[in-house]
Parts: C-alpha cells; structure tokens; sequence
C-alpha cells in the first residue's frame, strides 16, 4: 500500500470569497508545520475544490493515505450525515486509498480552551 501522506482541512463553504481567508491562513501554518505532508483544503458546498475533486486530484498524484480534517465548531448533520456519505462513495471510487477522518475541530478540547481564552481576553479578562 503507498504510503504517502496528504491532509484535508475540510471547511462548509460560503458564498462570500472573503470567508475562506481564516481557512486558507490555517492552511498555510499548518503547512509550514508539515513541510513533507501536502495540505489542503476542500469544501462541502459553495466553493471549490469539493472534497471528491481534491481527493482525486491527491490520488493521481500518488497519494495513497488522506486525512480528513472537518474545520467545524461542532458536530451537526454535515458531519454525521454528509460527510459519511461523501468518504463512503470516495472509498468505492478510489479503492487503494486509505480516508481517515478527525473529529470536529471545535470538539478538541485545546480548541475550546484557545477560544474560551479569547473570549476571556475580549471581554476584558485577564
């Protein structure tokens, strides 16, 4: 089995092009942190590459193990229902290629306690 490694930050999508900034800045740290590992992001809906697209463009390239990162606060249908699907359908389609999919970003408990720290530092907290 290739062993080669690729990691998705799979975000929801939006209509306003301005909303994958924070996406795309997460991106590139997180590159810059695994320099040997390709990093992308893909979308669920309203903007492009959709995640099957950025999963077959990585197979071709040789990519033969994908990790999948859903960049959502929580877990609600797109994850339990739609996602499923879409890695499901990705397994028929490209059968020498192991998908694994994280857990919700917001679900981590350093996330939650990095943004109650902000909320703390907004409201004028120490």
């Amino acid at each position: 089995m290739n062993q080669r490694k690729a990691l998705i930050l799979f975000a929801h999508g939006a209509r306003a092009a301005t909303w994958a900034a924070p996406f795309e800045r997460l991106r590139d740290l997180t590159q810059e942190r695994m320099p040997q590992v390709p990093v992308s992001l893909a979308f669920l809906e309203l903007m492009e590459p959709r995640l099957p697209a950025r999963v077959a463009a990585l197979a071709a390239e040789g990519i033969g193990h994908i990790t999948v990162v859903p960049v959502f606060l929580g877990v609600g249908g797109h994850l339990l229902r739609d996602l499923p699907l879409i890695v499901e359908q990705l397994g028929r389609d490209h059968p020498g290629l192991a998908i694994e999919v994280a857990g919700a970003v917001g679900e981590d408990p350093g996330v939650i306690d990095a943004m109650t720290d902000y909320c703390v530092k907004s409201a004028g907290g120490a």
